[in-house]
This record gives structure tokens, sequence and C-alpha cells, in this order.
């Protein structure tokens, strides 16, 4: 069943979805050395452990986009982007996947960086 909008957020959603997915597209044109370094400079947050390299590729995507009220989390299935009772999902490429698994950390610590 389709919602109305019930406040000024829902109707951001469209303008906040676009810049969100703009910035997914944008980061996954990016290596994997490319991305983990945006990520370091961006987000200021080391990407030893998994919830940390969470936290710093969300700063990544939502660097300088006001998403009035929607939050960007985690989801099995991609972004999920929250207000309220509503939410949608959008898909990651796949150099994401590999960032959150590891690959950029333990080749970086490996290396004596």
């Amino acid at each position: 069943m389709t919602t109305r909008p019930h406040d000024i957020s829902d109707l951001h959603l469209a303008p906040v979805v676009l810049a969100v997915d703009a910035r997914i597209d944008q980061l996954g044109q990016l290596d994997l050395e490319q991305l983990s370094l945006r990520v370091a400079l961006v987000s200021n947050i080391p990407d030893w452990a998994r919830d940390q390299r969470d936290a710093g590729l969300l700063e990544a995507v939502q660097q300088l986009i006001d998403c009035h009220g929607w939050t960007l989390g985690w989801d099995p299935r991609g972004l999920r982007m929250t207000h309220g009772k509503n939410s949608l999902v959008l898909g990651l490429p796949a150099i994401f996947t590999e960032y959150l698994s590891g690959a950029s950390s333990t080749a970086a610590h490996g290396a004596g960086v």
C-alpha cells in the first residue's frame, strides 16, 4: 500500500536518494586502494575492525549530503535508508563488499603501512 508523505522529510526522499545513489556510484568507481584512502580521509576512522569500516564507509557515502532526517545504515541487501516507518534499500557495488570484508586493511597492515 502506498503511503502519502507525512512531513517535509518524506518530501525530501527523492532528492536524498538520488544524491546518495550518485555518491555510491562515484565511490563504486574507485579501486580498493582508492576507496580505502577516500574513506580514511573523510571519516578519520581506522579500518582495523568491521564496525570501523562500516562506520567509515557510511560517513564517506553521506559526506556533505543533507539527508533531511533520513538515516543510513547497513542491510544484508545493501544500504538501508530509514525515516520513521518508511525505509528502502539501495544496492551496493562489489567494491563496497570487498572493502567491508577487510581486504584493504589486511593488505595495508601486511605491507607494514
